[in-house]
């Protein structure tokens, strides 16, 4: 199994469960093997991290071969460790990119409320969460009220995130294609950037912890 693409490739694999193939089989023990060879990598929660909440939202462009869609991803740090991801295809074809990472926001805003209010229970009241996203336009788009006739298309679910960017629940704000930590969950990469991914969202070897 090729390193790089298994976060990837376990949610893409996953979506052919009902029907699965040969082919399908062949690159779930792929999956495994890789799973077999990285037994000592885990989660890291490392204790007394400073409690704050940021998303990240990222897409792909049509990058499902048999009917064009996208897929979103999205993953949610609090302190310094990974707590939410999602890697899911988008219901609908987009007609742009634009399109297609506010609709990722959209989710990953979806997501920031419920974990605001879980926080909440806990007694921790977190306003103007950071969600970070590679695509200007895309931003622009969830600060602008106005109904251009270039995004009428759009269904009207997905404006939602414009209300609690405008209430201040969340706080949409510009990161490097680099940087983007749900970049992982959308598409294969390459082998250096796999990893420093998965270090940055806090997937480490145990044996270089001690």
């Amino acid at each position: 199994m090729v390193p790089y693409s298994i976060m990837f490739v376990v949610c893409l694999c996953a979506r052919f469960q009902a029907n699965a193939k040969e082919s399908h089989l062949k690159t779930a023990k792929r999956i495994l093997k890789y799973l077999k060879g990285t037994t000592n990598v885990g989660l890291w929660y490392p204790c007394h991290s400073p409690i704050h909440l940021i998303g990240y939202s990222d897409s792909d462009f049509a990058g499902c071969k048999m009917n064009w869609k996208n897929t979103s991803g999205t993953c949610h740090i609090l302190g310094s460790s990974i707590i939410s991801w999602h890697s899911k295809k988008q219901a609908c074809v987009a007609l742009s990119t634009i399109e297609t990472e506010y609709i990722a926001a959209g989710n990953c805003c979806a997501q920031i409320l419920w974990l605001k209010q879980q926080l909440e229970d806990f007694g921790l009241k977190i306003s103007k969460v950071p969600l970070l996203c590679d695509n200007t336009s895309a931003i622009n788009l969830t600060k602008n009220q106005i109904q251009h006739s270039r995004i009428k298309h759009i269904e009207i679910r997905h404006h939602f995130i414009r209300d609690h960017v405008n209430n201040g629940d969340c706080e949409i704000k510009f990161i490097e294609t680099r940087c983007q930590l749900a970049d992982i969950f959308t598409k294969p990469l390459p082998k250096d950037m796999f990893f420093f991914l998965r270090n940055e969202l806090g997937i480490l070897d145990s044996q270089n912890l001690s």
